[in-house]
């Protein structure tokens, strides 16, 4: 085989090789993309493509270690049930309100196997199963800081409890709430 025969042959397995790592590449963005949703463009946001894919990746093998499980119908309505007090609650106290909230969304992540760890560590990983609520999470719990330094107003609090909602009926699989009492 001549010299330029054999650079013609290497120049095209570069060009395959690399046309087939381009595609390797976009299905991975593609698929990280369709399973994190909002939170991969979040991701986007802090850093560039290859660290925000390969930090969503992390956290996917992370929770995959975890022991997530479904609630039992008795905890799901017992949790439900806790959610009603608060909701009512609210009209007189709300920022007691909010503060049982976030701690019973907490208590519903630890009865799913959620580990509780600091508050971004709880939010990456309930980014893995929940990306559309997960921004929900941290806006509520961003407005109980506010609160905690009396800088939240009754509005909202009241915009915290409708995030903690959106996640806590996500994370109980089940919307429990107000279709159940219509139903009967």
């Amino acid at each position: 085989m001549s010299t330029a025969m054999t650079i013609i042959l290497i120049v095209a397995i570069l060009a395959i090789a690399a046309a087939v790592w381009m595609f390797f590449e976009k299905r991975r963005t593609q698929q990280l993309r369709t399973k994190f949703g909002p939170e991969y463009d979040r991701m986007l946001q802090h850093t560039d493509r290859r660290h925000a894919e390969s930090a969503l990746e992390d956290r996917s093998k992370r929770v995959a270690k975890f022991n997530i499980r479904r609630l039992t119908v008795d905890e799901r309505l017992r949790f439900a049930d806790a959610w009603k007090r608060e909701q009512a609650r609210f009209v007189d106290d709300p920022r007691l309100a909010v503060g049982n909230a976030d701690k019973l969304v907490g208590e519903v992540m630890r009865a799913r196997g959620y580990p509780m760890a600091e508050f971004e560590q709880r939010a990456a990983d309930i980014s893995v199963d929940h990306p559309h609520v997960v921004e929900n999470y941290r806006a509520a719990h961003e407005i109980a800081a506010r609160e905690s330094s009396g800088n939240a107003t009754t509005e909202d609090l009241r915009q915290a409890m409708v995030y903690y909602r959106a996640l806590f009926v996500e994370l109980l699989e089940e919307p429990v709430m107000e279709t159940q009492e219509v139903r009967r």
